[in-house]
């Protein structure tokens, strides 16, 4: 009986002992790899703002420049990360690389010289293959398991199920096969006691990266670490444009000189901050740093357009601070050398601007007609050429021209169209074409209806007036009155209306209205006594013309003598 229960002892022990070998292995049944991957292998702390521990987790290095992986979650809200790795060297965490919070995990950059990686599997492990749990500072036993299944995502990475238990300590640690070749990244466990466990690809991982796009990107926005610039300076050169519109004056600064420091022979970092240089009036730096990009720079003619559109824009909008070295000559300089280099319509639509602000109306004439040929947008070189006539005062080919800028759109119009019309419409309005002005305007109105404010309706109610439309008149000062009630001006031009078109009595109204708006000021007297004066109440209509003449108004000694 006893030699019959020691045989069941001895067949449960030895049913459990194949387990027991496949999952804890000694060091000397190990791979022969193993005491060197530790050296890969990191704990990981992150940290908010104020300094307290949000979180820690592993993780491994993949590359010599201190690029790594692990699992995002302890990021998120973080301000500041360091690693320690097996030898208990603490290093800090200097940028986030890339995060997929969907699979959680996060690449970033160590600040460390040289670093030593674990090799990142190409081929995704296939089932029923041995692959090694590698926890971190442990090298007497680690865990190995079979793959159980591997489930591609992203038609070319790999979730992993493995038949493993492991402690939730495990996270991010480093899963590999038997080439000593990292697979996955260990997952957060379900459960101490589930004898599953799951990984995600490390070469996922490892290909995570900022691009031109990230600025706006809500996963990177979880954490406030500092995000890597691209790889590429296609993708700087496109996060940085965004970033112009997106982030604060500081934090673009920042951006800049990173990508200078990250691209140095690269003119467009220079050209980036020659910009925010030239823009602070802090001319002498900007010199300095189109200097440099010129000298960097492979293939010139981008950095001379650069540099001439930023000179003739301070002489343009910034010319009451002088800088002695440029002027629109020099200008002028760089962007024809630019145009022998590389010869572009762009450069020539620069080149025309600063002819005309030097007020070579000719020469800019004759280029912008030039380019009504090119793929430059039609209208705005014949409004260019608008522009020159309307300075040398011929007002015929001015109108022409603007009839040739409209005509290049198309009824129904588009709102492209609308500068156009808008600009056509005032310039028929000075040269007296008054019907022809309001129908401009109103082609304008129907592209702008949502854009268009009391003082477009008062400048077309104007119009109006002189196209002798003043019914029409009448609508557009009542709907600028209706949008600014409170103008005072609109309040006259109406009651001035009014009285013009006989309208006696609701001229009075609107005058009274006028004075309740502005009892110290003569034009609500001087209209109510005009419009009693015409109504046949001259005696009443005489005293506030008084009134009127009494505080000043030019008008009412003259309307006083024509009715008393």
């Amino acid at each position: 009986m006893k030699n019959n229960r020691n045989r069941m002892v001895m067949r449960r022990v030895l049913g459990f002992l194949p387990f027991y070998l496949f999952t804890f292995l000694p060091l000397s049944a190990q791979p022969g790899w193993v005491k060197k991957a530790t050296k890969s292998v990191f704990t990981v702390k992150t940290f908010s703002a104020d300094g307290s521990l949000i979180g820690s987790s592993n993780g491994f290095f993949t590359g010599t420049d201190g690029e790594a992986v692990s699992n995002f979650t302890p990021f998120k809200g973080a301000s500041r990360a360091v690693i320690i790795d097996a030898a208990g060297k603490e290093m800090p965490v200097s940028a986030i690389m890339g995060a997929n919070d969907m699979y959680d995990v996060v690449k970033f950059r160590v600040a460390a010289s040289k670093t030593q990686p674990l090799t990142i599997a190409t081929e995704i492990a296939p089932t029923g293959s041995t692959v090694w749990l590698l926890p971190y500072r442990e090298t007497k036993v680690i865990k190995n398991g079979a793959v159980r299944k591997a489930e591609t995502f992203q038609e070319e990475y790999a979730y992993y199920t493995v038949a493993m238990q492991t402690p939730e300590t495990a996270v991010s640690c480093p899963l590999l096969n038997e080439a000593g070749e990292v697979v996955g990244l260990m997952q957060q466990p379900a459960s101490a006691a589930d004898s599953l466990s799951y990984a995600v690809s490390a070469r996922f991982a490892d290909s995570l990266k900022v691009t031109g796009f990230s600025l706006n990107d809500p996963t990177l926005k979880l954490t406030a670490i500092k995000k890597e610039l691209p790889q590429t300076l296609e993708e700087t050169n496109l996060l940085i444009y965004l970033a112009g519109s997106t982030v604060d004056s500081a934090t673009y600064v920042g951006l800049v000189d990173e990508m200078i420091e990250k691209f140095p022979d690269a003119p467009d970092g220079y050209v980036y901050r020659a910009e925010i240089a030239a823009n602070t009036a802090n001319y002498a730096a900007a010199e300095k740093d189109m200097q440099q990009a010129l000298k960097v720079a492979d293939v010139k003619d981008e950095v001379l357009f650069s540099y001439a559109r930023m000179i003739y824009n301070k002489e343009i909008y910034q010319n009451l601070q002088p800088f002695e070295p440029w002027s629109l000559d020099k200008a002028l300089a760089q962007i024809q050398e630019a145009n022998g280099i590389n010869p572009q319509p762009g450069y020539r639509q620069l080149e025309g601007n600063i002819l005309f602000a030097q007020k070579k109306y000719d020469d800019a004439y004759n280029i912008f007609i030039e380019l009504t040929d090119t793929n430059l947008d039609k209208a705005e070189m014949w409004y260019g050429a608008a522009r020159c006539k309307e300075m040398q005062k011929d007002t015929t080919a001015m109108l022409a021209l603007l009839d040739s800028a409209v005509c290049t759109f198309s009824k129904p119009y588009l709102k492209q169209a609308a500068p156009y019309l808008w600009t056509r419409g005032n310039k028929r309005f000075d040269c007296g074409k008054y019907r022809d002005a309001v129908a401009d305007f109103n082609e304008y109105e129907q592209l702008m209806a949502a854009q268009v404010n009391a003082r477009f309706y008062y400048i077309r109610h104007q119009a109006e007036i002189e196209g002798r439309l003043y019914q029409q008149a009448l609508n557009d000062i009542n709907r600028a009155i209706q949008m600014e009630p409170k103008e005072s001006l609109y309040h006259a031009e109406k009651a001035a209306l009014q009285i013009r078109v006989g309208q006696y009595a609701d001229a009075i109204t609107t005058a009274e209205e006028l004075i309740a708006l502005e009892p110290d000021a003569s034009n609500g007297y001087l209209f109510k006594g005009l419009a009693q004066c015409l109504t046949g109440k001259k005696k009443e209509g005489l005293e506030l013309l008084q009134k009127a003449k009494d505080m000043g108004d030019p008008q009412a000694d003259t309307l006083i003598e024509k009715y008393k």
